[in-house]
Parts: structure tokens; C-alpha cells; sequence
């Protein structure tokens, strides 16, 4: 996608998550580089169309990734005297609005890039979260996917975990029942995510539960994996299907995860408890 102007920067922006800054220039007195309108668009480490360009525009571009590193969307005002602030000889004054967005928060990694990923994906994709899909079949690589995803090749897809941002939200669902047991111990081993939950039956579900604690894994960490994924009131085998009940049960997940108006947030050790309230099936260990 060509980034040709500030408003396929925010699309830009928006499809893979980014946080950004929106200046505006809201209103103008005397002699000024732009008129009111005018628009830039500031990332981390990126700039999109213009201001006015000199002192102005760099003293905006610094609080702008100021307000980047917060990570929080919000908005402020700014009047500045061009001469006295700026130090711009044209010497009017302009106040600027900076809207920031904060970057996506929601990172989900889906390990296996098969039917049920592919029918996934397409629902993902219209909802606030960023997914990487790890495979080490590129076979399977070929499929475009939406703007908020992307493929990630794994010749040993156990080794992506410990690229995962903290508090990812992974899903394991690959074509091999020993990789599958192979990521549920690497994850055992590295409990930085928020999230982790597999495909598969009850029976399925006991016997991994059977081998991790026989692996050495206690009973208390097992539980935070939880298998069948999905919620039971979504009923049926088809791809489309199961992917509809896991991201029913993700998004259920995730926004009784962000804060209310009311200020309170769930945290990620409470998501045991949703899932029990939700009568979601087959915990993985009971």
C-alpha cells in the first residue's frame, strides 16, 4: 500500500495496529506556514504530509511521540505563538489539535494455518486485534490474508513463542497432535501470554493433561491451557463453524478483559473464571 497522504496513513495505521498521532491545525491568526485543516499524521518513527514544515512542525512531531509512548488514545490542544515558541519570523499564531490512538494491545498468534485458521482469519479480520499465523508448511503460505494479519514461517513452530509479545493470545490448532504437545510445553515453560487455548476432544484434552503432569508440570499452570476451545452454544464441525465459536469466546474474552466506563478491568488471572461462569466445555483440567 503507497502512503501517499495523511489519510492512507491512518489506513495504514489502522490495519496493522499502530499507534498514531493526528495534528490538525484548528485555527489561525496572522501570517502561518498552513491554513486551519491542514493535516499531518505522526507515528513512532514516521511522518505523513505536513504542517507547515520547520520549528513548529518539529516542536509537534516531539510531544506527538511523547504522547506515543503512553500508549493511550486521547486527545489536547495546543496554541502556539509562531515568533515566540516556534521561533518562525512569520509571526502569527496557531493552535493544533493532537489526537493520539493507541497502539493495538490485542496480539493473537494462531499456530497452524489450516482450514479452521483460514475460516478464522476472515472473522478476525474485522475485529481490534493484530493475529500472526505461524505454520511450517509454506505450502499453506500462499492464501492472501487480511490487512491485520500476516504469516510467520517456523521450520520448529515452538520457536515462535519466544518471539511473542507479553500478553499474546494464542491458539493452537495444527495438523500434528505432537507439535501440539510440543507448544503446550513450551508455553508451560514460558507463561508470558494472556491466553492460551487448543482444538481438539475431551479425550484429546485429558490425555495432554495426563502427559504434562507426568512431565513434571503442576496441575495449577495446566489449567490456564484450556481445550476444547470455543463456546458449546456455537454448534457445528465445518470450519467456518468451529472458527465462528472460538472467536464468540475470544471476543467475549477480550472485552470483558478492556476497561469499562466504570473504570474496572478484568484481569488475565479472572479469565478462569469467565470461562467457568460461561459453562465454556472441557477445561483442560477438571
Amino acid at each position: 500500500m503507497a502512503i501517499l497522504n495523511w489519510s492512507s496513513a491512518i489506513q495504514h495505521c489502522q490495519q496493522r495496529g499502530n499507534g498514531y498521532v493526528i495534528a490538525t491545525i484548528i485555527n489561525t491568526q496572522g501570517s502561518t506556514p498552513r491554513d486551519g485543516g491542514s493535516k499531518m499524521v505522526i507515528t513512532t518513527d514516521a511522518t505523513y504530509d505536513t504542517i507547515g514544515g520547520g520549528q513548529l512542525e518539529f516542536l509537534l512531531v516531539q510531544q506527538a511521540r511523547e504522547l506515543l509512548t503512553q500508549n493511550k488514545t486521547c486527545q489536547i490542544l495546543k496554541p502556539i505563538p509562531l515568533a515566540a515558541e516556534a521561533a518562525q519570523c512569520c509571526g502569527g499564531n496557531v493552535t493544533v489539535m493532537l489526537e493520539a490512538f493507541a497502539a493495538c494491545s490485542w496480539q493473537i498468534a494462531l499456530f497452524g494455518a489450516g482450514h479452521v485458521c483460514q475460516s478464522l482469519v476472515t472473522i478476525l479480520a474485522g475485529l481490534p486485534c493484530q493475529v500472526r499465523v505461524i505454520d511450517n508448511r509454506p505450502e499453506l503460505m500462499t492464501n492472501s490474508l487480511p490487512a491485520n494479519c500476516r504469516y510467520e514461517f517456523y521450520a520448529d513452530p515452538t520457536e515462535a513463542i519466544a518471539h511473542l509479545p507479553d500478553d499474546a493470545w494464542v491458539i493452537i490448532f495444527t495438523h500434528d497432535h505432537a507439535l501440539d504437545y510440543a507448544l503446550c510445553k513450551t508455553l508451560l515453560s514460558d507463561q508470558r501470554w494472556a491466553y492460551a487455548g487448543m482444538i481438539g476432544s475431551q479425550t484429546k484434552a485429558l490425555r495432554f493433561r495426563k502427559r504434562l503432569v507426568d512431565a513434571g508440570f503442576a496441575a495449577q499452570a495446566i489449567e490456564k491451557i484450556y481445550s476444547p476451545i470455543g463456546l458449546p452454544e456455537v454448534k457445528g464441525k465445518m470450519p467456518m463453524e468451529v472458527a465462528v465459536s472460538i472467536a464468540a469466546q475470544l471476543q467475549s474474552l477480550y472485552y470483558q478483559r478492556v476497561p469499562v466506563q466504570s473504570g474496572h478491568s478484568t484481569s488475565w488471572r479472572d479469565i478462569k473464571t469467565i470461562m467457568q461462569v460461561q459453562k465454556t466445555t472441557g477445561i483442560l483440567c477438571e
